[in-house]
């Protein structure tokens, strides 16, 4: 900062910009154009050079720069808000590395669009962190269930990143600012949720971690994904010097690369990410030579780059497992496999990217959430090859094989963790869960009381000890459970929504619209709850009401069909001309229709009726007929009549 810090290292700066030691800047010149590259050109080295030989003298101190004053230790300048862990945790001086989750609760009154993000790890302890965001209250209640501030491992299901965003550090990783139309949204009573693993030092350390958040006034105007390749089967023999790990992607649309970040530990020496065009030609995403952990970082683009549908993302990485390699952490080297401790490998490359077209994004997320689900059940296989007894794994793989579809599997593993961590309320609760999905309603009902039996005061088993019920058509029981859970915790926003399940169907609509309510004041984002009460304020009258809920439930989800079916209904049926609109509720029931395999007999008789009020009278024919064939097969006698009336109208073309 002063011509004395400098003075006093001018032969160890002059040395270390000359041999390109220094600045810290990993990806070669020429491969790919980065955003703020620290890199000196050969006359700027020369230069720093002939001023140390000459003896390093100080210039006209009048000629300095001003210094920017008020920003503390923030690069970024004071922030909007800084976010910190609400309590210090202690490291212990010795021992293995530790992963542990801490829940930091964001104060805002209302949401708020993001721009930039800067993380201060506190102490150099930590090793890495990955900072998620959670809408509910999932990983508050993991926290208060482990003593001491945060809990073991990684972040719950409930953790999320922000679409299209990979918010971590690494050692060396500058912040970031989006780009002016690309911030991300936090919602008020959402938490900051940091996965750190952290190292021991040798003694005693204190670690709180603070993050500073960037507001800006601008919505975004398009969104990002990100496309991570990498493998989670690394298996390094001990000894090898050269050992390979690649992964591809075919992008299914056209995108533009905005971002890349490579992540590998100390066995990793050469970083390689680049693309395979459809005309055979190659573009460099990134190319580090010689990588340091040390020295980690995301690079944003100088500019855009275009890679269209068809192109072969690849990613293609180094190892050196052998004694010669200095930055080996094992003397002498042994077999090395995934793994988040710096005894272990990892080799990820993180792509963000915007698709041309945004309505190419779901198709996007289809292709390569199949890849992502089988790159994590090869990471947690491999785990498990190596630490069967890994509780915590066994329950992280049952989730991958329940989403695969592979649910036998899934609830053996479940079953295993629950073995190996008897006192785990959490570990019976999500075997009950999966259970529950397959309508194994005794056997979870055993698992949800059995979870209450360890934890009385766990809301969610209650709630849903009250959906077995409920689903069984016990409904005084299943309304006891529900009532149950919100005298164990009032904020329960899913049982909330329950009881009002179970109010609109003994008739007690308002009832149910006062639950709706409460569920979406807790959790203002959850698009079933948002349908719910869209039903409930349709039968109450209140159409304007139900509408605007109807629609915001499709906002947050926008292929959940009960919102679609029930707003295609009230837009073909409704006699309102300014509600009214044919043209809509069409192609909101096609889409409703097509969500249920053409095999639901309610969104048929709405499509047929959409048709119909659109003056499509083929069409509202042929798909009536449907819902004729449908009801008389499945007993729904008043349906079938209804439809034989409405059919003889259409037939007339009224």
């Amino acid at each position: 900062m002063t011509y004395g810090d400098v003075r006093q290292r001018a032969t160890q700066i002059a040395a270390v910009t000359s041999s390109g030691y220094m600045p810290p800047w990993k990806p070669e010149p020429g491969y790919a154009e980065f955003l703020g590259a620290r890199r000196l050109s050969a006359g700027q080295r020369a230069l720093i050079q002939e001023w140390v030989d000459t003896g390093a003298v100080e210039g006209d101190p009048d000629d300095l720069p001003l210094v920017a004053s008020g920003s503390g230790e923030w690069q970024f300048g004071k922030p909007d808000l800084v976010v910190t862990m609400p309590e210090p945790y202690t490291l212990g001086a010795e021992g293995p590395d530790v992963f542990r989750t801490f829940v930091m609760p964001i104060p805002l009154p209302e949401g708020r669009h993001v721009k930039a993000l800067e993380f201060h790890p506190g102490h150099h302890a930590v090793h890495h962190a990955n900072v998620k965001i959670d809408e509910t209250r999932g990983s508050r209640s993991l926290d208060e269930d482990d003593p001491g501030p945060g809990y073991d491992g990684g972040a719950g299901r409930d953790a999320k990143f922000p679409d299209g965003y990979f918010l971590g550090w690494t050692p060396g990783q500058l912040p970031r600012t989006s780009a002016d139309d690309m911030a991300w949204h936090v919602r008020p009573g959402s938490d900051l949720v940091v996965e750190l693993h952290m190292m021991p030092t040798g003694a005693r350390q204190t670690v709180q971690v603070s993050i500073g958040l960037f507001f800006t006034d601008r919505p975004p105007q398009r969104l990002p994904y990100m496309l991570r390749l990498g493998r989670q089967d690394i298996d390094i023999p001990a000894g090898e010097s050269e050992h390979i790990v690649t992964d591809t992607f075919v992008l299914p649309v056209d995108v533009e690369a905005v971002a890349v970040q490579p992540h590998a530990h100390n066995l990793a020496r050469v970083v390689k990410g680049f693309a395979r065009l459809p005309d055979g030609s190659t573009k460099w995403l990134v190319y580090i030579k010689a990588w340091d952990f040390a020295w980690q970082d995301a690079y944003m683009y100088a500019d855009p780059v275009l890679l269209p549908k068809g192109t072969t993302l690849v990613m293609h990485y180094t190892y050196d497992n052998s004694d010669a390699n200095i930055r080996n952490p094992s003397r002498p080297s042994g077999r090395v496999t995934f793994g988040q401790t710096t005894a272990s490998e990892m080799g990820d490359l993180w792509i963000q990217v915007v698709p041309l077209d945004p309505d190419d994004r779901l198709a996007l997320d289809k292709e390569f959430a199949q890849k992502m689900l089988a790159d994590d059940i090869a990471g947690n296989e491999k785990m498990l090859e190596l630490n069967p007894q890994d509780a915590r794994v066994h329950h992280d793989l049952a989730f991958c094989y329940v989403e695969m579809g592979r649910v036998a599997d899934a609830i053996a593993h479940l079953e295993e963790a629950v073995a190996l961590e008897p006192r785990s309320a959490w570990a019976g609760y999500d075997l009950g869960i999966v259970l529950l999905g397959q309508r194994r309603f005794e056997e979870a009902a055993q698992h949800f009381r059995r979870v209450i039996g360890l934890k009385p005061d766990f809301s969610e088993a209650r709630n849903n000890l009250g959906v077995v019920y409920h689903a069984q058509g016990r409904v005084d029981e299943a309304l006891g459970w529900y009532r149950s859970a919100l005298r164990t915790d009032p904020d329960n926003a899913e049982a909330h929504h329950n009881l009002g399940r179970v109010h609109v169907a003994q008739g007690r609509v308002n009832d149910a619209i006062g639950e709706y309510r409460q569920a979406l004041r807790i959790n203002p984002v959850d698009a079933d709850v948002h349908s719910s009460l869209g039903s409930a304020l349709a039968l109450s009258g209140q159409i304007d009401e139900a509408l605007e809920h109807y629609r915001r439930a499709l906002e947050i989800k926008p292929d959940l069909p009960a919102a679609i079916v029930d707003l295609a209904w009230i837009l073909a049926t409704s006699d309102r001309a300014d509600v009214r609109a044919p043209g809509e509720a069409v192609r909101l029931a096609e889409r409703g229709a097509e969500l249920t395999g053409y095999r639901n007999a309610t969104a048929l008789d709405t499509l047929a009726l959409a048709y119909a009020a659109a003056g499509r009278f083929d069409r509202a024919i042929s798909t009536a007929e449907a819902v004729l064939g449908l009801a008389s097969d499945s007993g729904l006698q008043e349906l079938a009549d209804e439809t034989r009336r409405r059919l003889a109208i259409w037939r007339s073309r009224r």
